[in-house]
């Protein structure tokens, strides 16, 4: 929910981020610092912003913009490190209010991680720069970026474990360069003088590369001011915590030290700091042999405990290990399933979702080219004609779900009623079946005598049939009459052979004729290209033929227009009146097939 107000700056910034394109957003968002530093530190007037700004999303915005590759955004480096200064200001005295749990959990731990990438990218083009002043502007950023994660971190102290942990922190650490190495140990100094107690929280192998990495640079390299660096560093990590301190000591991997500490050049700058190292680390002999053989002993007791607990559930191994392949194996199969299934669910949705986006953009196109075509007096009539086609089409799957519903209701009753029908058709075959079998083995009775009333109506029938169907018997006259007409019928065929196919030949040319058209007027260009007399190419010299095709185009035109019930009783045939004053057009805009004018 927005709040109630708004500082209209950050509503009128608001609205341009929206508005602008995405390569103008990085410098548009450039003036929130501006109104962050005309604000004074520390008042309600400040909160307040810092809620608008983080209610209308800007916050965001900057995190998406820092996510984004420093060569697309304006500004390069520059905007990179003063958005970074403006998200760390942002965020630190921020109430988020409801969506507490969201900016805690994700906003501020994926900012402080942004900040570490941002970092080690400018750690690979310090190193892959080659001009001096370019190496200056860059660790000049370097140093911008890593003051804006340690303001970050002294406003959340909560995301120190999590910045510590970090792959990209151990890469900022392990860096070879002198300025960039000791600007990154002097904000892990800082931030251990904020909340040391992060240190021991995180994982031992992260905790033994960080303090490699330290002693290697406090013994390896030349440089005066990473040596006094790293001793600080190391002093305060000794200092803050005694497990540090007795892993320093006893651990076989810093085991010489301390000698290898006593053979560093005395004199130097941060030779009291080295003392105080070698101090903490030189204990008394006693108290050396003492810590020692408790820790010796201390192992001995959880070696034996741990062999104990291992042998009892070495014993409980074999059912308990099939027991859990089992189950691993279900439960693999249970996530490689369901994995598979969003998978197909997600391209199903997608291919769905461009087959719409398609099936929507090929409708437009196709709405728009029926616009052109249409005259503006008719656009309106085209709408309200697509509008009663789509309601046809709407009507139509109505009414084919509705029947399809019925006819499954009605199923069971139609298979019933075939059923009956199969079982009348096979009773009646066999009942007829049965009949015959009377007939054929019944018992023989003889012939019928004919009477004499029988006898003479057979007679008459003969007769009858003998006077319908007289012998084929054809005079001399009746055949030569019948030759003259075959004779007659053959000479007009010969004749009329040669105009048909005069005309055929003619039927030809004209269907060339058409093709030739169809060509031409599938490769002409659209009106708005066309240029000079291109058009005049497509136009009839005949003013009858093209009035008959105005008049034909008006008729199609008024029954595609017409509603659906007026077409009901109408034919394929049939002609539509179109009225004389609108046949009165220049017949010359009217394209006709036929041949170029002269």
């Amino acid at each position: 929910m927005k709040p109630t107000g708004t500082d209209p700056r950050i509503l009128s910034l608001a609205a341009e981020v929206a508005k602008s394109p995405e390569h103008n957003v990085p410098v548009i968002l450039l003036k929130l610092k501006e109104i962050l530093n005309n604000t004074p530190l520390g008042s309600s007037e400040l909160k307040k912003i810092k809620q608008d700004i983080y209610c209308y999303d800007l916050i965001q915005y900057c995190l998406l913009v820092l996510s984004q590759d420093c060569s697309r955004i304006q500004g390069g480096w520059t905007t990179i490190s003063q958005l970074t200064q403006i998200l760390s200001h942002c965020c630190v005295g921020l109430e988020p209010g409801e969506d507490a749990e969201e900016f805690y959990n994700e906003l501020l731990p994926s900012a402080a991680e942004n900040f570490l990438i941002l970092g080690r990218q400018l750690q690979t083009c310090f190193i892959n720069a080659a001009k001096g002043e370019e190496k200056d502007k860059l660790l000049h950023f370097f140093q911008i970026v890593t003051d804006s994660l340690f303001w970050l971190l002294g406003g959340h102290v909560q995301l120190i474990q999590n910045v510590l942990q970090s792959d990209h922190f151990l890469l900022l650490l392990q860096t070879d360069n002198v300025q960039m190495g000791s600007t990154v140990m002097t904000m892990v100094q800082n931030i251990l003088q904020i909340n040391s107690g992060d240190l021991l929280r995180i994982e031992g192998k992260t905790l033994h590369s960080i303090l490699d990495e330290v002693v290697f640079k406090l013994l390896s390299t030349p440089s005066p001011v990473l040596r006094s660096t790293a001793t600080k560093l190391l002093l305060l990590m000794a200092e803050s915590h005694q497990e540090i301190l007795i892993l320093l000591r006893l651990s076989a991997c810093y085991k010489g030290l301390r000698s290898l500490l006593n053979k560093q050049e005395p004199g130097t700058e941060f030779s009291q700091e080295l003392r105080q190292l070698i101090g903490l680390l030189s204990p008394k002999v006693s108290q050396g042999v003492e810590e020692q053989k408790l820790h010796q002993a201390a192992c001995l007791i959880q070696a034996y405990w741990k062999g104990f607990q291992t042998r009892k559930r070495v014993k409980k191994l074999p059912s308990a290990v099939i027991t859990l392949q089992r189950s691993f194996r279900a439960k693999r199969t249970k996530t490689l399933l369901k994995l598979n299934r969003q998978k197909e669910e997600e391209d199903r949705r997608l291919q769905l979702q461009l087959q719409r986006q398609r099936a929507m953009r090929l409708y437009r196109e196709l709405r728009l080219s029926m616009l052109e075509i249409v005259h503006p007096g008719q656009v309106e009539k085209h709408n309200r004609e697509i509008e009663e086609k789509s309601a046809l089409i709407i009507q139509k799957h109505w009414r084919g779900y509705r029947e399809r519903k019925n006819f499954r209701q009605q199923r069971p009753s139609l298979t019933e009623y075939k059923a009956a029908v199969t079982l009348q058709r096979a009773t009646l075959k066999f009942l007829a079946k049965c009949r015959k079998k009377k007939k054929l083995f019944g018992p023989w009775q003889g012939l019928r005598e004919l009477t004499d009333a029988r006898r003479v109506e057979l007679k008459q029938q003969v007769d009858d049939y003998v006077r319908r169907h007289p012998s084929s018997q054809m005079s001399d006259v009746t055949s030569k009459e019948l030759h003259s007409q075959a004779q007659q019928q053959l000479q007009h065929y010969f004749m009329g052979r040669a105009l048909e196919e005069r005309t055929q030949q003619h039927r030809e040319a004209l269907m060339a004729q058409i093709s030739t058209n169809i060509e031409q007027l599938m490769k002409a260009p659209s009106l708005k290209e066309a240029e000079g007399k291109e058009s005049e190419l497509f136009l009839s010299r005949s003013r009858p033929v093209a009035a008959k095709a105005k008049q034909a185009h008006l008729t199609t035109l008024k029954h595609i227009q017409a509603p659906w019930w007026k077409k009901l009783g109408e034919e394929v045939g049939d002609e539509v009146d179109v009225p004389k004053d609108e046949l009165s057009v220049e017949l010359g805009t009217l394209f006709i097939g036929g041949t170029k004018p002269p």
